[in-house]
């Protein structure tokens, strides 16, 4: 590395550090309405199922928001896309804490999704382009902040909420939202030189080009890889605080095991990265994917407190390192040029695949009455995303000289 090259230099660093922060806050509108759900349902009386759209909602603004404002952040900088998506969020926040009714609120969630995606798969995207020799790692840190903030808003969300409704927890977080990353994003307007990304797309053109995929097939695969993990990966996340509440633990117990799994998930997204760092984007995603399942089959016959703890952190220690695995191959097999579009379209795909498990569970919950059915829903999609991966793996190994065009 030159004193001129921008990639793993002191400031790629730097700029990593400050993108961990503005995610940690940013993210929050994923999970603010996860944890106030059981609140939520009973204001307006719905079942499981109608009580989960705001959150599938939530989710699919977020999905696209990551599409759209990943391409975005390719035409005008991460800078420009981040202040306007704190703006959004905030209105988004002020709207939902007016709502009168569960359909408004599942209506307004669309905003707060589609603003908090900013902080996710645009911001992610953003902070690869910084790295060459340690993405994986700086992509997992960068990742991390969705699910540090997933541990850290869920109890303090819970303990604002004991002296006030979830209303007013909304109003406070839209103040947050624009006091902290408005100014944030103000530090992040310089970007790397074209004639670098230009240089460092040569070995990533060629890499993909030994798999015998488009770069159009290629997306598509990760895409629907996506949509298999996270409809498995949604149920513990989306509907933990709701199974504690059905037990009899209270949601303040399934607010903690939320934030141990998300913790056990920031763990293991550190560790993904050190290993997407030697083995690969696929490898590392194909491991943790694997893991996952194993995980979601321990989950049919916890009952018990300790066990739901217990299981909660394995499930976190196995699956958090999957998602960014998804950035790390698309900047190992795709143009840097694209790197926010093709980012965000794959993790827009992992989003709706969330949204679609929160909501498959939902309708399983209320036709059988148990949370059993829906962990062996959630192992079937996971085989897919397994069974993807495997496909790219086996082809790679077995077209080792052919290539394709570059744009196709």
């Amino acid at each position: 590395m030159t004193e001129t090259d921008p990639f793993d230099s002191r400031y790629s660093w730097l700029r990593l550090g400050l993108t961990l922060l503005i995610g940690v806050v940013g993210n929050v509108g994923m999970w603010a309405i996860i944890v106030i759900l059981p609140e939520v349902q009973a204001e307006f009386g719905s079942g499981r199922a109608a009580a989960s759209m705001p959150y599938t909602t939530t989710m699919i603004g977020f999905a696209l928001g990551n599409l759209m404002i990943g391409r975005a952040v390719d035409r005008f900088g991460i800078t420009w896309a981040l202040c306007a998506a704190a703006v959004l969020s905030a209105v988004g926040y002020l709207l939902a804490a007016v709502a009168p009714t569960m359909a408004v609120l599942s209506l307004v969630q669309l905003l707060v999704g589609f603003g908090t995606a900013a902080s996710f798969g645009p911001l992610i995207a953003d902070v690869s382009l910084w790295f060459q020799r340690r993405r994986g790692i700086a992509v997992a840190i960068a990742a991390s902040a969705n699910y540090l903030s997933g541990a850290i808003w869920p109890i303090l969300i819970r303990s604002v909420a004991t002296d006030a409704d979830w209303r007013a927890v909304y109003g406070i977080l839209a103040v947050l939202t624009l006091a902290a990353i408005l100014p944030a994003a103000q530090f992040l307007r310089r970007r790397v030189p074209p004639e670098a990304l230009a240089a460092a797309d040569t070995a990533t053109i060629a890499r993909r080009g030994e798999t015998g995929f488009t770069p159009r097939q290629f997306t598509w695969l990760l895409g629907l890889a996506g949509i298999g993990c996270c409809v498995a990966m949604s149920m513990p996340q989306v509907h933990i605080v709701a199974l504690c509440v059905d037990y009899g633990f209270g949601a303040a117990a399934g607010a903690e095991m939320l934030s141990l799994m998300l913790l056990g998930g920031v763990a293991s997204r550190i560790v993904s990265g050190l290993l997407s760092d030697r083995l690969g984007g696929i490898r590392t995603l194909l491991i943790g994917s694997t893991l996952q399942c194993i995980a979601l089959f321990l989950y049919l016959p916890a009952g018990g407190l300790v066990s739901l703890y217990v299981v909660s952190l394995i499930f976190g220690l196995s699956q958090g390192g999957i998602v960014p695995a998804y950035a790390v191959i698309v900047r190992e097999y795709l143009p840097a040029r694209e790197a926010g579009a093709r980012v965000g379209f794959v993790m827009m795909l992992t989003i709706l695949g969330m949204a679609l498990g929160g909501w498959m569970t939902g309708v399983i919950y209320d036709l059988t009455g148990s949370y059993q059915w829906a962990f062996v829903n959630g192992i079937v999609w996971n085989g897919l995303n397994i069974a993807i991966m495997v496909v790219i793996l086996t082809r790679g190994r077995r077209l080792p000289g052919r290539s394709v065009p570059a744009t196709a």
